[in-house]
């Protein structure tokens, strides 16, 4: 389930939205703790080190692989679980619609407004609200 959701153009880099996409969060999820840690998934695209001081800034464990590394340690540890199939997940739900695949809104907010209702209808979905 999506809990920060950021907009932009294609060309930008995934790095450069880390700050406002966490920003963004609700402040309704735990602190983190050493006794429950919040955990910051990523792939290779977020390894620099303004993202790695950001997540230590926010308190998150920060999880970096690239889908070589999964891949070995798939081979090597036989209970292993990647943990940035969730994003890809999300991804491939909000791909379901249509109307944020082509994107035909020409306002920002228009746009976000889809997006938001497309995340409450996974939300609903997934707890088994509605169908």
């Amino acid at each position: 389930m999506p809990i920060s959701v950021v907009i932009t153009g294609a060309n930008t880099h995934d790095m450069k939205l880390v700050e406002e996409t966490l920003a963004r969060i609700e402040h309704y999820l735990p602190s983190p703790t050493r006794a429950a840690p919040q955990h910051f998934c990523a792939d290779k695209g977020y390894d620099y080190p303004q993202v790695r001081e950001l997540a230590a800034e926010y308190g998150y464990t920060l999880h970096i692989k690239s889908r070589s590394d999964e891949a070995r340690d798939l081979k090597e540890l036989p209970r292993y679980r990647a943990r940035r199939w969730v994003v890809e997940r999300t991804h491939s739900w909000l791909n379901r619609f249509r109307r944020l695949l082509v994107r035909w809104e020409k306002k920002a907010d228009n746009f976000l407004a889809m997006l938001h209702f497309a995340c409450a209808w996974i939300t609903f979905r997934s707890a088994g609200l509605c169908g």
